[in-house]
């Protein structure tokens, strides 16, 4: 594991706010990487040193493997979220409108809740980006989203849902994401509030702080400045992908996210890595730890 060099680790140790230590932190993993017996250890001995304690972890397909590290995450004591992509892609109309189809995906929920997942997360719960704006796709969109609920809470799982990072800011009506139409379905917001998902590009880029903090003030807004009525847990990136970071400017990068995260008064972050690399995300954990 690469190290920071005793300048910026002095920094991090000293500016590090002790308030993350109350919050939920989380990590993305892909079913592959559950399926890796030795990384996935290797991630939990390192999530568990450095204060991860969930795991957010992908299910596309049920195997007796991800049932076996499934138990071994939640064995250790690590929170397991089961992530369902609903429609990948975003979805067709004809998708969107059909029970067969939810059915198909909520039988991939109850699979993780029989591995020992403790909540269920929904992502690519939307219309496809080629859809023409319509007030009607959010509403769409409510109808699964409590179609899933109804069933989640039989079983006492609640129900998470992921949105794009522009949703925070109101209505987006081509995909059909509305947040204050969902809040009293869900019992968790997980926005993509990633810096290099919002335009301009540059401009976010090297404002990774203020592009965090304000889009969870902005979901804030919509409830009148008041607390929502779930519980918040925005997704942070480790790099941002349109412009390489040096591996000095990726640290200071994740730290101004989770420091946005923390001034937001949000419930915790969960980190993305596509190839669920935590390297960086460790060594700043971990060093803050130690002090």
């Amino acid at each position: 594991m690469k190290r920071m060099t005793g300048l910026a680790l002095c920094f991090f140790l000293c500016f590090f706010s002790a308030a993350n230590f109350g919050m939920v932190k989380g990590i993305y993993l892909t079913q592959t990487t559950l399926e890796d017996t030795k990384y996935l250890t290797y991630l939990i001995y390192h999530a568990k040193k450095s204060g991860i304690d969930t795991f957010v972890i992908d299910l596309e397909k049920p195997s007796a493997l991800s049932q076996k590290n499934a138990n071994l995450v939640t064995s250790s004591g690590i929170h397991y979220i089961a992530r369902i992509i609903v429609f990948p892609g975003g979805g067709t109309p004809d998708q969107v409108l059909s029970e067969k189809y939810w059915e198909k995906k909520y039988r991939l929920a109850e699979y993780a809740i029989e591995y020992g997942a403790r909540q269920i997360q929904l992502d690519y719960i939307r219309y496809n980006t080629h859809q023409g704006a319509s007030p009607q796709h959010a509403e769409d969109i409510l109808k699964i989203l409590q179609w899933f609920k109804e069933r989640l809470a039989k079983q006492h799982v609640p129900l998470q849902i992921d949105v794009f990072g522009i949703s925070s800011f109101g209505e987006e009506q081509h995909i059909g994401h509305n947040v204050k139409l969902f809040s009293t379905t869900i019992d968790a917001l997980c926005p993509m509030v990633y810096p290099s998902h919002y335009e301009p590009f540059l401009i976010h880029a090297v404002t990774p702080y203020h592009t965090v903090y304000e889009s969870l003030q902005s979901i804030k807004g919509q409830f009148d400045n008041s607390q929502p009525p779930f519980k918040l847990y925005p997704f942070i990136e480790l790099s941002n992908y349109r412009y390489p970071l040096s591996e000095q400017k990726k640290f200071s990068y994740i730290y101004a996210q989770i420091k946005a995260v923390e001034a937001s008064g949000a419930d915790g972050w969960f980190a993305w890595s596509a190839h669920n690399y935590y390297d960086n995300l460790f060594t700043l954990l971990e060093s803050r730890r130690v002090q």
